[in-house]
């Protein structure tokens, strides 16, 4: 377990003094992060890439940086973050570094539980057939556990059934749910599987034919709650934490904010999904199905004070991540990043994304709500600003530091403080 994940001063070191730090920190091997140094033996190979999709001509590499401070259910966390928008991991860390002194971040999250749908065609008499799946329950679960009885053997498998008619603008639609508990996989193999064997004998019970066969990715029934307090002094004030409520009321009543509020929470939450080798277009369509599920989409984290005067910040949302399967096994720089993590269930991780989440959206919330989002933002990506003008190493800092005294973060601006640098010495 992590000793500490208060690494004061992170920044300031250079790459290779802060992957000791992490790895101190961890009381780690060494090595442990080598997969994501692109230029190390352990990290993936161009024949791994081709084993892992279709037609590959190459990769793309994203910064992988570390979330510090971070503490969940009492744990101290560093936690690995794929992101190419600057302030990212800054702002989370100093989110969760505020949290630290009224116990971090708590979270709670219902069991590994995902859905196929199975739609049936041509039901004569879809009540009566709603009654008749259900009757042969027992018969249809028993189908679906013998597709993986692996996972039955570990304690997870085939639920329940739930039958749905789906009221349309040209048809009416009968579909079945299949419940299945996953376990520590995201599960759509699993699901899938299990949705294709069953869908025959569910279309003879029903009368009809199937049609559509797959896992919904609006996973409601498996969700990950975060909840974290910091104190007004923390943040800069009572006015402050009285803006970021006022801030996320809006967030909440109005679906043009409330998709930028969203968006921040997902700034945090994909970046930890991609580092881990998780599926992030899965998380991110459930989330913002989830956060419209009431007919119009909404924040989908809520902004509140406490008796003492503290902000309270919560978040709930659909999280199927895996630890077994897909790149999360197959990629070497996944396997560093979730042994960076330390968890031993996909519980865990997901409830480290969704606190990671949660702290990057009360970061923005608070800066929108104080000196606004462009000051700490634009001083971040004042350096990819002068990197893209040509400054070397040396000349990085010196030129983002003038185009933020000049509040002119562009291009141009960037190439004639770089030539101005320049002819100076």
């Amino acid at each position: 377990m992590a000793t500490t994940s208060r690494l004061s001063g992170l920044r300031n070191l250079t790459i290779a003094d802060r992957r000791a730090a992490v790895t101190d920190a961890l009381d780690a091997h060494p090595d442990l992060l080598d997969a994501l140094d692109p230029q190390s033996t352990a990290s993936l190979t161009m024949e791994q890439a081709d084993r892992m999709v279709e037609n590959v001509i190459g990769q793309i590499g994203i910064p992988v940086g570390v979330a510090t401070n971070v503490i969940v259910n009492g744990r101290e966390v560093l936690v690995p973050m794929a992101t190419e928008e600057p302030s990212v991991v800054a702002a989370a860390s100093n989110i969760a570094r505020m949290s630290r002194g009224l116990g971090g971040i708590r979270t709670t999250s219902s069991d590994p539980i995902m859905q196929a749908q199975i739609q049936l065609l041509d039901v004569a008499d879809p009540h009566g057939a709603r009654a008749r799946i259900l009757e042969r329950k027992a018969e249809v679960l028993a189908l679906a556990d013998a597709q993986d009885p692996k996972l039955v053997q570990i304690g997870g498998g085939a639920r329940d059934l739930l039958v749905r008619t789906v009221h349309g603008l040209l048809d009416d639609h009968l579909v079945v749910h299949l419940v299945v508990d996953v376990g520590d996989a995201m599960g759509a193999n699993a699901v899938n599987t299990m949705a294709e064997a069953v869908a025959p004998l569910l279309a003879e019970i029903a009368g009809g034919r199937s049609l559509l066969r797959i896992l919904t990715n609006l996973a409601d029934m498996r969700l990950t709650r975060a909840r974290l307090v910091i104190s007004p002094d923390e943040l800069g004030g009572p006015e402050i934490v009285s803006n970021m409520i006022a801030g996320a009321a809006l967030a909440y009543d109005d679906p043009y904010r409330a998709a930028t509020h969203n968006k921040g929470i997902m700034n945090g939450i994909s970046a930890v999904v991609l580092a881990t080798g998780n599926d992030t277009r899965a998380v991110e369509s459930g989330a913002h199905a989830y956060a419209a599920r009431d007919g119009q989409y909404r924040a989908l984290s809520r902004f509140e004070q406490d008796g003492d005067g503290n902000l309270v910040a919560t978040l709930e949302l659909p999280m199927a991540v895996g630890l077994v399967g897909g790149a999360t096994k197959s990629h070497p720089a996944a396997r560093a990043a979730v042994a960076m993590t330390e968890v031993t269930t996909a519980r865990e991780l997901g409830e480290i994304v969704c606190a990671v989440g949660l702290a990057q959206n009360v970061a923005a919330v608070r800066a929108l709500a104080a000196e606004g989002i462009q000051r700490g933002h634009m001083g971040l990506h004042a350096r990819n600003v002068a990197v893209a003008a040509g400054a070397n190493a040396d000349e990085i800092d010196a030129v983002a530091a003038a185009l933020v005294q000049r509040g002119a973060v562009r291009a141009d601006v960037a190439e004639t403080v770089l030539a101005e640098l320049r002819g100076a010495r």
